[in-house]
């Protein structure tokens, strides 16, 4: 494969990349976890004292699948009761959502499947949404049975796995599997090519855009101050990934 630099082009231009831009909101009840798994997926770090969220947080990483860098734009729902009016603002046009719950408190899996419920009926109707059984790593004090949650997610044709922020247990494999599925089941999608030399301050001459049809794609924000820090993309294919890694194919 041809580098991203000037020396590696061929002809004058470069491979065309395919660029997925997905909007993901994470709901859930307080203290289960949500900002913790962000975070571990974010940064690969882990807060034992993790501060409780107030009305959102947002972060964004990017993953590549196959010839596709798909950029997550993750909004970080906060759980507190008094919060949940705001819901909708943010996933509102969402192609993919984490609801999330600890499986040590039967509770918060009851409040999930309230979430999803919400979500089926007044979220956009091609959705994906996941199911999180988080802080797996307490299974010694489980009361939420995994066949049981298994079984809910089969049924509403859910994804699911069991994580645990803390030990980083299929955080990554989580993210991955939501690309893949939005991936495959948003299939209004139009591809198309730009010359991006006005659009993009790269060094390729072309890239490939994914657009939905009969929606627009979701805006960056650019007044949130944690735009300006956005992450570089890492292969979350390859154990041994760090978020600095440059997406599709090492670093610069």
């Amino acid at each position: 494969m041809s580098s991203r630099g000037s020396g590696g082009r061929s002809n004058g231009t470069l491979p065309q990349t395919k660029i997925c831009q997905f909007k993901l909101v994470l709901l859930g009840d307080m203290a289960v976890g949500k900002s913790s798994l962000v975070l571990r997926f974010v940064k690969g770090q882990f807060d034992e004292f993790q501060e409780t969220t107030i009305g959102a947080a947002f972060l964004a990483q990017s993953v590549c699948l196959d010839d596709t860098t798909v950029k997550f734009e993750i909004w970080d729902t906060a759980g507190q009761e008094r919060y949940h009016s705001l819901a909708p603002m943010y996933y509102r046009g969402a192609q993919a959502a984490i609801v999330v719950f600890d499986i040590t408190k039967p509770e918060t899996f009851e409040r999930a499947k309230a979430w999803v419920k919400e979500l089926q009926r007044q979220a956009s109707p091609n959705i994906v949404i996941a199911l999180a059984g988080n802080k797996a790593d307490l299974s010694e004090r489980r009361l939420v049975d995994y066949e049981e949650a298994q079984t809910y997610a089969e049924d509403t044709s859910l994804l699911f796995m069991e994580t645990s922020a803390k030990t980083a247990m299929n955080v990554n494999e989580l993210f991955l599997a939501i690309g893949e599925c939005t991936k495959k089941t948003t299939t209004i999608f139009v591809c198309f090519y730009l010359n991006a030399s006005f659009f993009f301050s790269s060094s390729f001459s072309c890239q490939t855009i994914c657009v939905f049809a009969a929606k627009k794609m979701p805006k960056t924000d650019t007044q949130n101050p944690t735009h300006a820090a956005r992450h570089r993309g890492v292969n979350l294919q390859d154990p041994d990934a760090h978020s600095t890694r440059a997406c599709c194919g090492g670093g610069n």
